[in-house]
């Protein structure tokens, strides 16, 4: 919000509940008065989300405490006043003395959901990814069929940690491949691959197809 608080939304099975947090505000006439314009702001944001998202059932709102009956009794008249012109039918109960507001309203659209969550690139939504060492025995046997396959300037590209698992120590993997091939294989990080992704490339930077 425009003063620097801001709303917490959560929909749950049974309701939804809202949060009000004053965030970074600051302000000279102390806590009272502070949480009080919060709340009016909250309040007056709330009424227009309501009924942006056409968020329907029991609403909680759990608004920042204010001690003084005026400051609550101010709050209620807001949220009335904010909510004159809302078509759904709906029911304001006043704060409750843990600052808390409940509202039923009568849903007339479907609810505009905003999903701020997506499925995990690397797991796929598993929880799970495979073992590093397993990867990274299958990116070596990739890489022995592409040196016996007569593959010239092969380097790896991979994440960052798996780069150094292969580049790490005195005596570390690539060293291990400079012995075995007779020529250095390039290991580069890059923080724009998933854990699991990797390829080979030329020295163009070409990829080199397995």
């Amino acid at each position: 919000m425009p003063s620097g608080g801001y709303l917490i939304i959560e929909h749950t099975e049974a309701m939804h509940v809202v949060d009000v947090n004053s965030g970074n505000r600051k302000g000279a006439d102390g806590q009272e008065n502070n949480a009080l314009s919060t709340n009016l702001e909250a309040a007056k944001e709330i009424a227009r989300v309501l009924q942006l998202r056409d968020m329907g059932g029991i609403i909680c709102i759990d608004f920042i405490d204010m001690h003084d009956r005026a400051n609550n009794k101010a709050l209620f008249h807001t949220i009335k006043e904010a909510m004159i012109n809302d078509r759904a039918k709906h029911n304001i109960i006043p704060p409750s003395k843990f600052g808390v507001v409940e509202i039923t309203r009568q849903r007339v659209r479907p609810q505009t959901d905003i999903i701020t969550a997506e499925t995990c690139p690397t797991c796929n939504g598993a929880g799970e990814v495979q073992a590093s060492i397993l990867l990274a025995e299958e990116i070596e046997n990739n890489l022995d069929f592409l040196i016996k396959r007569n593959e010239k300037n092969i380097a790896i590209l991979a994440h960052p940690y798996l780069a150094a698992y292969f580049t790490k120590g005195i005596v570390s993997r690539q060293v291990k491949w400079f012995f075995k091939y007779k020529r250095w294989i390039p290991v580069r990080g890059l923080s724009s691959q998933h854990l699991l992704q990797y390829s080979f490339v030329d020295l163009k930077n070409d990829e080199i197809t397995l």
